[in-house]
């Protein structure tokens, strides 16, 4: 198993998969591939992991391109992210794995629910009920607790594509006060990486 940095996302056919999920019953979001957003960040930094056929993940050998989703309702700011999975032997997503990184008190509080099952669902990683999941998508799940979620730089990652999608969304408006501390944040961990200047 190898785990790749790069993916040339439209390869994958990122741009022929819907924009809605359904994320619970009677619960629809739109989110969107980060692709249709910013290309060039999607093409360069998705993450694809290549699957051997001595691997103990129970996956057929192939690519598996983590596209990243993000919600584009204006003003949202749900801080989570929809992996769409596509293997690259069949060319269909073939999971789809939710994933936020607050912690259960901030989605109760912007959900207004503190159902336990719903936090877990919420708060991830999990396969999302309402998406068509195939018969490898538990496997999948795995694969993505054992080698995605324990990497702290590709979690970053995930955060700082969820800002640049967000600024695309919203402009230049101002974050709410609670998202300032927060927002300086994530300017300091950008500027680090050289990709903005530092205000």
């Amino acid at each position: 198993m190898k785990a790749g940095q790069n993916a040339a996302t439209d390869r994958y056919g990122a741009q022929r998969h819907g924009n809605r999920l359904t994320i619970r019953k009677g619960m629809e979001m739109p989110y969107e591939l980060l692709y249709n957003r910013l290309p060039k960040t999607a093409e360069r930094e998705t993450r694809t992991i290549t699957i051997t056929d001595d691997s103990n993940f129970g996956l057929p050998a192939g690519q598996y391109a983590f596209l990243e989703m993000f919600c584009n309702e204006s003003g949202c700011d749900c801080r989570r992210a929809f992996f769409y999975v596509v293997y690259s032997n069949r060319n269909r997503a073939e999971a789809v794995i939710a994933y936020g990184w607050e912690s259960p008190d901030y989605y109760a509080k912007w959900m207004g629910d503190n159902d336990p099952d719903s936090m877990r669902e919420l708060k991830g990683p999990a396969l999302n009920l309402c998406s068509p999941q195939t018969a490898l998508a538990p496997a999948i799940l795995e694969l993505f607790k054992n080698v995605l979620l324990p990497d702290e730089a590709y979690i970053e990652r995930v955060k700082r594509h969820y800002e640049m999608f967000r600024e695309k969304i919203n402009g230049k408006r101002k974050f709410k006060s609670y998202d300032r501390k927060r927002r300086r944040k994530v300017n300091r961990r950008i500027a680090a990486s050289g990709r903005i200047k530092r205000r």
